[in-house]
């Protein structure tokens, strides 16, 4: 049995380190907010579990299981202000990935819960670099490394040092989208209710430093990605993939932008209204 835990369904991705402001109207997750204000303020359970919906717009009219995304990210509550007419205004940062195996469906209480296993993530620089036999040279072998260093070390530095130039392209590649992105005045999400690409961007940018992870999370959560695309880069547990594939998006994007100067049109444009028929 994976742990239980709250849901919150969402029309996009949710991932470690962003925050996430919410208004809270429906009753159900006015709910929610209350059963969390309930826990110890001291303690570590004041979170839910942001899933993106694959299919629809109603998550609760078709099978659960079936319209949700199989990975989200925690959200965790940093405050919470109540409004006049008894919703609330809260505000969350990303916290743990994890993987959707059950959602369970009650009465009480009334807003979705799933059952989740934990995902890690590899943030040690030879997992985080993937397949490390491909980054030695042909021919290197325990003899031809220094005596004060062991095959394993060699592999550990060649990994960082690999990491280091995939992120610094990819923030290259992302301060140039950026720009192209402000050039054509669009600031909106590609499938709507998530961060856009603004002046802001430029600030978060700096404040994730010299992070590989940070800076793939942030690229991951600021570009106007598809729902597809980014629940692809919060499912890869590894940096440096992450990063590899950001690099690759970024550079279709770009080529988007710069022959046909658009970016991906909101799904919910084309929603309509659900009926009988």
């Amino acid at each position: 049995m994976g742990e239980l835990i709250p849901l919150f369904p969402l029309g996009t991705p949710l991932f470690p380190g962003v925050v996430l402001p919410l208004q809270i109207f429906e009753p159900r997750y006015r709910r929610l907010v209350r059963d969390l204000l309930s826990l110890p303020e001291a303690g570590d359970r004041r979170f839910f579990g942001v899933v993106a919906i694959r299919q629809g717009w109603e998550v609760e009219r078709v099978a659960p299981a079936a319209a949700l995304y199989d990975v989200g990210c925690t959200a965790r509550v940093r405050s919470v202000r109540q409004q006049p007419d008894g919703g609330f205004r809260i505000t969350t940062v990303g916290g743990e990935r994890f993987r959707l195996v059950d959602v369970v469906v009650a009465d009480d209480p009334p807003y979705l819960r799933g059952e989740v296993e934990w995902l890690a993530e590899e943030e040690a620089a030879e997992e985080a670099a993937g397949d490390t036999d491909g980054l030695l040279v042909p021919g290197v072998t325990e003899a031809a490394v220094p005596c004060d260093e062991s095959l394993d070390e060699v592999v550990a530095a060649v990994a960082r040092g690999s990491l280091d130039l995939l992120s610094h392209a990819v923030r290259d590649l992302f301060t140039h989208y950026v720009a192209e992105v402000s050039g054509l005045g669009t600031g909106g999400d590609a499938d709507g209710g998530g961060p856009a690409v603004d002046a802001e961007t430029a600030v978060r940018l700096d404040a994730v430093g010299d992070d590989p992870t940070a800076l793939s999370y942030l690229v991951a959560s600021a570009a106007l990605l598809t729902t597809d695309d980014r629940q692809a880069l919060l499912a890869e547990s590894a940096t440096r993939r992450r990063l590899t594939l950001e690099a690759r998006l970024l550079r279709r994007e770009l080529t988007l932008l710069q022959t046909l100067g658009a970016v991906p049109v909101p799904l919910q444009q084309f929603a309509v209204p659900m009926t009988v028929n």
